[in-house]
């Protein structure tokens, strides 16, 4: 098949792929572009996952992209009205006829001598292999591997006679009614898939090795239904917006500065909530406050659940799998008609694709990233990653805008390349994920690559950081090579403070 060119070439249809192609649309008109993605619809994450009471972690105002409200109260959305709310979006920006689904990208090489990147996917629906060129290509896979997620190999695992469900491979129509099931896992996954299969299942336990810090919300929003009904659906949509940051950055600021503190509030929370007849081990992490994720209880559900005794927390670990259940190091057996290991995800940068520059493979490991948005060493790509400590969303939207400036600035320079150069070496030992020290990174320390430990090469997971340092400073930083050469360029006027925090907040 003849090679096919564009400007921008835009892995993954997802969140951030759609995003970024909206920004783009939006910001740099002229260019064109196409979005590869592997599947056959759009979404990424909320098309993958259907497992029951799949929902978003994040408060849907700050999870809305900056430049289409999230209508409604609703706070937690389900999973089918996230993955609509993409699509309209794709829609109304005129994004989605510049998708090509079914093509799984397997090669991306840059080429220096013709200035551009030499793609070649797989079509998973004829078995032909398609060209591609682009002068800029733009990672937006996410960080996990969509054909599998991570599954330990139980003792004595094929000796149960009941049915082995991982939540990315859920079956369609799986009944559970009635049934006796064990979750094992207390991330987020479990979080919601106790509560919501106890209204059906007979009883649903869910099996930690260690317990998660969980936090209450409400999946109304009544203060913003207020708004809404005297202010403009923007405005009121903004203020919840920059409310909803603040919150969440003091939560996860005061965690990092006074963890002792923010662990009593947490836990005095959840004992309000389970009441004084609980067994708080369930509910008391071993580690300090944001060094993992907190996960959500939408509406209280799992407390309700157990206390209505359809669901229960069982704190051990795994002796091995019987016929009829699992049997704990403790002794104690659970019963069980299906077994659902929430175990966590498979790390996986770029979709799987192994770029390379010149020939030369590109080690992620071995790289530090430049402004969590550029990988040091490899020309014209940007990589789409957002935040782990708030709504991934917010990282997407400045990050597509910091693509977008840079590209348009390219075109008013007549530049043609453009790499990220790590002359200091910066390289640090953290990950792009930065302190987080749940497994799945642990166990992906060799595949995610690095962050540096000063300058543009660190990464603060702070969004008023990011919006003042990718919305309004300077492109040419003297970090960035332009067609081999460093720049700099004369400092600009940025409006100061007030400027990038009435942005940051309000999206404007």
């Amino acid at each position: 098949m003849s090679n096919q060119h564009f400007d921008v070439l835009i892995i993954g249809a997802g969140v951030s792929g759609i995003g970024m192609a909206c920004h783009l649309k939006r910001e740099c008109p002229g260019k064109s572009f196409a979005i590869l993605e592997r599947r056959q619809s759009l979404g990424g994450t909320w098309d993958l996952f259907r497992y029951p009471g799949i929902r978003s972690d994040s408060d849907m105002f700050t999870f809305g992209y900056n430049f289409r409200p999230w209508t409604g109260g609703k706070v937690l959305a389900d999973g089918a009205s996230i993955k609509n709310y993409v699509r309209e979006t794709a829609r109304e920006n005129d994004v989605d006829r510049h998708i090509r689904y079914g093509l799984a990208v397997k090669t991306a090489d840059w080429s220096g001598v013709d200035k551009c990147w030499k793609l070649t996917a797989l079509n998973e629906v004829t078995g032909e292999t398609e060209h591609y060129t682009a002068t800029f290509m733009v990672g937006c896979t996410g960080y996990y591997n969509y054909d599998q997620g991570y599954k330990p190999d139980f003792p004595g695992e094929s000796d149960f006679h009941g049915q082995i469900v991982h939540p990315q491979h859920w079956p369609e129509g799986l009944d559970y009614t009635g049934k006796k099931v064990v979750v094992i896992g207390s991330g987020a996954t479990a979080i919601t898939l106790v509560p919501t299969m106890a209204e059906q299942a007979a009883h649903v336990t869910m099996l930690q090795r260690s317990p998660t810090y969980l936090m209450p919300l409400p999946s109304t929003d009544k203060v913003t239904l207020a708004l809404q009904k005297i202010l403009s659906e923007k405005t009121a949509y903004r203020l919840t917006r920059a409310r909803n940051i603040s919150i969440s950055r003091f939560l996860y600021r005061r965690s990092r500065k006074s963890p002792q503190f923010m662990r009593r509030l947490f836990l005095g929370i959840i004992k309000r909530q389970v009441g004084d007849t609980a067994d708080m081990r369930h509910f008391t992490p071993d580690y300090n406050p944001w060094d993992q994720r907190l996960c959500v209880v939408k509406d209280g559900d799992l407390f309700r659940a157990m206390k209505a005794g359809k669901a229960s927390i069982a704190t051990d670990r795994i002796d091995r799998f019987t016929e009829t259940g699992i049997c704990l190091k403790s002794g104690e057996h659970l019963d069980a008609d299906i077994i659902i290991p929430a175990t966590g995800l498979d790390i996986q940068m770029l979709g799987g694709i192994h770029p390379t520059v010149d020939g030369q493979d590109v080690v992620m490991k071995d790289k530090v990233i430049y402004k969590n948005v550029m990988v040091e060493g490899v020309p014209n790509a940007g990589m789409i990653f957002g935040y782990t400590n708030i709504s991934w969303t917010l990282k997407v939207d400045i990050a597509a805008e910091y693509l977008c400036r840079l590209m348009n600035l390219m075109d008013k320079r007549g530049y043609r390349t453009v790499v990220a150069r790590d002359t200091e070496n910066s390289r640090g030992d953290e990950t792009i994920l930065g302190s987080l020290n749940a497994g799945y990174i642990n166990r992906a320390a060799d595949r995610l690559p690095r962050q540096g430990t000063q300058g543009p090469w660190k990464s603060t997971q702070n969004y008023l950081e990011d919006v003042k340092i990718l919305r309004f400073e300077p492109i040419e930083d003297g970090y960035l090579e332009f067609d081999g050469k460093r720049t700099h360029a004369s400092t600009r006027e940025s409006g100061g403070f007030l400027r990038p925090l009435r942005s940051a907040l309000f999206g404007t």
